[in-house]
């Protein structure tokens, strides 16, 4: 049983001190290892969609040698709120709703921007937490400027991506919101200060399932379809009968073209298959919009592992892996494209696949500073195997013609981690995990100090190390590679005491420094409170300003 059993733990988060067990931890690695995560304890039937927690950990050893890792649930309103009365939020297959609304669970991604913390999710707005407590700051805009899916009386439901994006040049954060039933989509600006957001809708355009991901050039947004299917019989108690779509549009937004004061923006058109899920694009569009797609065919995350599933096998799923998310049942695909917005024509400049060894493209870690994504060098990705007790033969008969079981390998294949190449995908380097260990998002640490807070003094994706975090019912780890050659194996490796783990962890990221969250003008819980209180139960409106007042005191 090589996936962990206890990756799906409900155990608190607490507090815990990593030791150095292997190698030597070099004195040039800097700065703070972060990672965002689903509490499991309050997950419905999908294990996405947990309260979010946060975790960090600085990469320089205390004055005792340990590493604190600190790992928060971050105290959102919606968090509060069910604090107060969790009778009544229920659990549904893609969420958790209540009289007030829907859970903003911002359990996916840390995102980093200068000494500012943000965590994101697909379904709420962006959340800014405290650096140093991890603790609830502010969401990002007023609700209304989002253009919510479902305008809940006190929490909206916010169709968005999980993968905003930091403009260096301009000093905003670009991000999304679209319409679920339509699929028509806008770009959000936020220029990290005050209660409001810019919104422009994309003419004539439409992601008809989700936008996970987002990607930018110097002069360009690129905004692409994300394998992420919602079927409505499904939210009503009914099977998942519908696979992903096989192709989706990518949209390629001008940045100039984002006025203020004009409601809508225009776009260049694309069509694009297989599906994808996660993209990065080369910053520097001087040759054109080039950009790494991870695509998701026969990935199907919003599948998940029901106690009544039974695996490729025919073997019954262990009830330890109740809702985990269907794994890979296809090798994975990996291209570099090339979009030009002239032509509306894609151009493939490489591409990797390798149906022995690299199965389900799991994470991924560049270098994100403006001068790493100007001229990337390395793209570093975590290939978590094949693993036939995490495919239910429910989606294998959803994809049935799409996939190709003869493809399958004969037996269980171990997690590797891959260095590509930027420009041809070439595997410089690989490294094989054991087969019960199962890694997770890598983060990339620069060596030295460059021009930029984020940058080295060799920009790219080659010269620093790579941060790994590993599940495995022993205990979890933390596993550092140099990430010039991580077939060298971790240079260094920290753990908590035997027998400590810890529930999965999604997206992480690099910090440089942890200070507390600076003092600027932001949108406060109670500024979101208005009329539509109206249509709660006194009660309920009571407990909602309750909870604005104790945001506003702290």
């Amino acid at each position: 049983m090589p996936v962990p059993r206890s990756i799906l733990g409900t155990q608190d988060s607490t507090d815990m001190d990593l030791e150095v067990i292997a190698g030597t931890w070099p004195d040039d690695v800097r700065g703070h290892y972060v990672v965002s995560t689903s509490d499991q304890r309050t997950r419905p039937r999908h294990a996405f969609f947990g309260d979010g927690i946060i975790a960090r950990m600085p990469l320089r050893p205390g004055p005792d040698g340990r590493f604190p890792w600190r790992a928060r649930v971050i105290d959102t309103p919606s968090v509060r709120l069910r604090g107060k009365r969790p009778d009544l939020f229920t659990a549904g297959p893609v969420g958790t709703d209540s009289p007030w609304g829907f859970v903003n669970a911002a359990n996916t991604a840390p995102l980093p921007w200068g000494d500012r913390l943000f965590a994101t999710w697909d379904a709420g707005r962006p959340v800014e937490v405290d650096p140093v407590t991890l603790e609830f700051v502010a969401e990002v805009g007023h609700r209304d400027d989002w253009r919510p899916a479902m305008d809940h009386a006190v929490l909206p439901l916010v169709s968005t991506t999980a993968h905003p994006v930091v403009d260096p040049e301009r000093g905003c954060l670009w991000s999304v919101s679209r319409d679920v039933l339509t699929g028509t989509v806008s770009v959000v600006r936020y220029d990290g200060t005050g209660t409001r957001v810019q919104r422009w809708e994309v003419e004539d355009a439409a992601l008809p399932q989700a936008t996970h991901t987002i990607t930018q050039t110097r002069d360009w947004l690129v905004l692409a379809d994300t394998a992420f299917k919602i079927e409505v019989e499904e939210i009503f108690g009914g099977d998942r009968t519908a696979p992903n779509n096989p192709d989706g549009p990518v949209l390629l937004v001008r940045k100039d073209d984002l006025v203020p004061g004009r409601g809508t923006v225009g776009c260049t058109r694309f069509r694009l298959a297989p599906e994808v899920n996660h993209f990065y694009a080369r910053y520097d569009d001087s040759d054109g919009v080039q950009v790494v797609m991870e695509h998701g065919e026969g990935v199907d995350i919003g599948m998940y592992l029901r106690e009544d599933d039974v695996d490729v096998h025919g073997r019954p799923v262990d009830p330890a892996l109740r809702g985990m998310y269907c794994h890979g049942m296809a090798p994975a695909l990996t291209t570099v494209l090339r979009f030009d917005p002239e032509t509306g024509r894609i151009t493939e400049r490489a591409r990797a696949r390798d149906a022995e060894r690299w199965w389900q493209a799991e994470l991924s870690a560049i270098d994100w500073s403006i001068e790493g994504q100007t001229a990337p060098t390395r793209h570093h990705l975590v290939y978590l195997g094949f693993h036939p007790e995490a495919i239910n033969r429910r989606a294998m008969r959803n994809y049935a013609g799409r996939i190709d079981p003869s493809l399958f390998p004969a037996e269980e294949t171990p997690a590797v981690l891959v260095s590509h190449d930027r420009e041809d995908l070439k595997a410089l380097s690989e490294w094989a995990f054991a087969l019960d260990d199962y890694p997770t998002s890598p983060s990339f640490v620069p060596r030295g100090r460059g021009g930029s807070r984020y940058a080295g003094a060799e920009p790219g994706g080659h010269d620093g190390y790579l941060v790994v975090a590993v599940h495995n019912d022993d205990r979890f780890r933390v596993e550092l590679f140099d990430a010039a050659d991580v077939g060298r194996g971790p240079v260094a490796v920290l753990a908590p005491p035997n027998g400590t783990t810890v529930p999965f962890l999604i997206h992480s990221a690099w910090m440089p420094e942890a200070v507390p969250a600076p003092d600027v003008e932001r949108l406060r819980f109670a500024d979101d409170l208005d009329a539509r209180l109206d249509q709660l139960e006194p009660d309920l409106a009571a407990t909602a300003r309750e909870v604005a007042a104790e945001l506003d005191d702290r």
